[in-house]
C-alpha cells in the first residue's frame, strides 16, 4: 500500500497509505500471501521414476522384506534435558493451544540458540509395511552418519525382529541434505551398515521437488 499511495502522489492525488487500504477494501480487494501452485515444467521421465519406485517398493512388500522411508524434521531449539530427553521449554511455538481467556502462555522474546545445547536434530523412519515409525532426535548437525546411525537402531530395536527373515532393506528418500543421492558419506556409512547387517540396503530417491 506504501507504494501505491507514492505513486499515487506522484500523479498528483493527495492521498494517504490508510485511505489506499481502506478503498482497496471497498473494492473487494485484501491482503494475500504466496500460494504454491505453479509446478513449472517437469522432466519428461518424472512419471518413469515414480513408476519404477512403485514397483520397487510393491515387490518388496510382496516378498515380505522391510520397506522404510526416511526423512529429517523440523530442527528445533531446546532449553534443557530432562529424564525423559530433550525439552523445548520456553520458545515461541506458531501453534496454538486452549487456555484461559487473556492468559496464553509467556515465551522467550527472543529465539536465539543455545550453544551449550544446540538443536534438537529429528529424523524419522517410517516402516510401510507395519504403518509405523519413529523418530531419532540427536543433538549435533544433520549428517549422514547421523542418519544411517538413525536407520541402524531402528533395525536393531525394532527392524530385526518384525523381519527375521529379511534378505534385504529397501530405502526411499528424499534427494537432498544428510541422505541426499550426492553425499558420498551417506553411501560409504550405508555400505557399512550393510555389512554389520548382513543385509542388502537398496536406496531408492525420490525425484528433486518431492515432498513426502
Amino acid at each position: 500500500m506504501r507504494r501505491l499511495a507514492q505513486a499515487l502522489q506522484a500523479q498528483g492525488h493527495e492521498v494517504s497509505r490508510t485511505l489506499v487500504g481502506h478503498l482497496l477494501n471497498e473494492a473487494g480487494y485484501s491482503l494475500h500471501g504466496n500460494r504454491k501452485t505453479t509446478e513449472g515444467d517437469s522432466h519428461p521421465d518424472r512419471d518413469a521414476q515414480f513408476g519404477y519406485i512403485n514397483t520397487q517398493v510393491t515387490t518388496a512388500l510382496a516378498e515380505k522384506q522391510p520397506v522404510i522411508s526416511v526423512d529429517t524434521k523440523k530442527k528445533e531449539l531446546v532449553v534443557g534435558l530432562q529424564p525423559t530427553g530433550l525439552t523445548r521449554g520456553d520458545f515461541r511455538n506458531n501453534g496454538r493451544e486452549y487456555r484461559p481467556q487473556g492468559n496464553p502462555e509467556e515465551v522467550r522474546v527472543h529465539d536465539f540458540l543455545i550453544k551449550e545445547l544446540g538443536r534438537a536434530v529429528p529424523y524419522g523412519v517410517y516402516d510401510l509395511a507395519a504403518n509405523s515409525g519413529g523418530v531419532s532426535v540427536g543433538v549435533d548437525h544433520d549428517t549422514a552418519a547421523f542418519a544411517v546411525n538413525s536407520i541402524g537402531q531402528w533395525w536393531l530395536t525394532v527392524g530385526r525382529a518384525r523381519y527375521p527373515e529379511a534378505t534385504r532393506l529397501l530405502i526411499t528418500a528424499d534427494g537432498g541434505g544428510s541422505n541426499g543421492s550426492r553425499v558420498r558419506l551417506w553411501k560409504r556409512e550405508l555400505q557399512k551398515l550393510a555389512n554389520e547387517l548382513g543385509l542388502d540396503i537398496v536406496v531408492s530417491h525420490l525425484p528433486p521437488g518431492t515432498s513426502k
